[in-house]
């Protein structure tokens, strides 16, 4: 029987930057590299729109640099949101300039968290596994940034493929930079037991959403009960929910905020 009820996010932050325009990438350039009085008031928000949630992969966070007034991101939002279990993976190390990060939220404890180094042209591109539940009966959370590349996305969903395949139950979010009928997405479908979306969901660009880029994807055995965009623009991407039901057999161990 399938009771557990699971609320999972999936968002792409873009660093605290609200953009809202076209234009914004170019007038609003400069927040990528300094720190400026809105990116915590911004952020301040996401922590109320994710506090209902479960578990959040998040993408294009900072882990304390001078843009972000040396505040690691995934961090404070842990924080302010109320969510005692967190976890920071640097993918592009720029030292006090940059910290180009992926985070996990949870109000579950993992059994186990690492990263997954990803083939890319430039080094340093990873996913975030998280475990959650007993070796046997294990949940397996997997949070990643995929390359602009075709190339490369299909070298590393190739390898994710792998990592999938090595769990009986599967989630695999994040901003993907490709669409469902992609052909690395297709092989991603062909080669593990991760279900296709039954229609797409647009999340980007967040102020005229026509691109499905972000997505949540899950093995056969958990149970989909609804999926959307939510319509907030704190960031370029909207961020993507899912609630689902978990088999009775994965044990998940929460602790309140």
């Amino acid at each position: 029987m399938s009771g557990q009820k699971l609320r999972i996010l999936s968002y792409n932050v873009q660093v605290g930057i609200s953009t809202r325009r076209p234009h914004h990438y170019v007038t609003h350039s400069w927040k990528h590299l300094l720190p400026h009085n809105q990116r915590i008031s911004n952020l301040d928000k996401v922590a109320k729109l994710i506090q209902g949630f479960d578990i959040i992969g998040l993408q294009e966070v900072d882990a304390g640099s001078i843009r972000s007034n040396y505040i690691n991101l995934v961090e404070y939002l842990a924080y302010q949101a109320g969510f005692p279990y967190w976890y920071h993976q640097v993918n592009r190390n720029l030292g006090r300039f940059a910290q180009h990060s992926n985070g996990l939220l949870s109000h579950y404890l993992p059994t186990e968290v690492k990263d997954v180094n990803l083939p890319a042209l430039i080094p340093g591109r990873n996913a975030i596994l998280a475990r959650y539940g007993s070796h046997d009966n294990s949940l397996a959370v997997i949070v990643m940034h995929l390359s602009l590349s075709p190339r490369a996305r299909v070298k590393q969903l190739s390898y994710i493929s792998e990592v999938v395949n090595e769990h009986k139950h599967a989630i695999v979010m994040g901003d993907m930079n490709c669409k469902y009928g992609s052909k690395e997405m297709r092989q991603l479908f062909s080669r593990t037991d991760l279900r296709e979306p039954l229609e797409e969901t647009f999340t980007f660009p967040s102020w005229r959403p026509q691109h499905h880029i972000d997505h949540i994807l899950v093995t056969s055995k958990l149970k989909i009960a609804k999926v959307k965009a939510l319509l907030h623009p704190y960031s370029d991407h909207l961020p993507i929910m899912m609630e689902l039901n978990i088999p009775d057999e994965i044990v998940l161990a929460r602790r309140a905020a």
